[in-house]
């Protein structure tokens, strides 16, 4: 009988196969690394701003408290972007004639708001209030990471749905008490999960429902 096949078909053939199976593997590792990548979720990217603010300097050396620039933070669904006004409190007297400071100084005279390029956003289909999550007790360093330590402004969290959802369902150990709220330097103790369940119980907060999809989308 006539053999069909040459010797090597069959290491051939398990060549193929084998570099097939690589080809698709390493695809799926590629595209999931491309989605986490920076690029992607905006992580680690500072924004080319009007005015080149630290908030290292303000919040870490100076140790100026969120809310006072970010003044709607408790109140509102959105923390808000300080007017030129709360700069100029200060640097109407420090730095007052500052090159870096023209812009402030502009906006000002002109009374025109200064155009920020906004770092932390999430899409329009997602429902989000910063005073719901600062009244029940998460911090912001919880989304914003060390931001005291940031000398130009970055997205240090992606801000995607298993970023969300990760603290949704277990919100317990990331809860803290009204006087932390704004401490960067916080960190859970040995009874967080304990100390947490109280907060949540005290503020009413229902673990079963906040994964139900009407909670971010609306």
């Amino acid at each position: 009988m006539v053999q069909l096949f040459s010797p090597v078909a069959d290491t051939w053939m398990r060549l193929f196969l084998i570099g097939g199976l690589s080809l698709v593997g390493g695809s799926v590792v590629a595209v999931v690394g491309f989605a986490r990548s920076a690029y992607m979720t905006e992580t680690d990217i500072r924004p080319q701003q009007p005015v080149p603010f630290s908030h290292r300097h303000h919040a870490g050396e100076l140790g100026i408290d969120c809310r006072y620039c970010h003044s709607n933070v408790e109140m509102g669904p959105r923390a808000g972007l300080p007017p030129t006004e709360t700069c100029m409190t200060c640097h109407s007297e420090i730095w007052s004639n500052a090159a870096m400071l023209e812009p402030v100084r502009e906006s000002l005279a002109r009374n025109t708001p200064i155009q920020w390029t906004r770092v932390a956003k999430l899409p329009d289909y997602v429902f989000f209030r910063h005073d719901i999550h600062i009244a029940k007790g998460v911090g912001c360093e919880s989304c914003h990471g060390r931001i005291d330590q940031m000398a130009l402004t970055y997205r240090a969290k992606a801000f995607t749905m298993e970023f969300c959802i990760d603290c949704h369902r277990d919100p317990a150990p990331r809860l803290r008490l009204p006087d932390h709220i704004t401490d960067m330097a916080w960190r859970p103790t040995a009874n967080a999960r304990k100390e947490g369940e109280a907060i949540a119980a005290h503020e009413g907060i229902r673990f079963g429902e906040l994964t139900h999809c009407y909670v971010c989308h609306r």
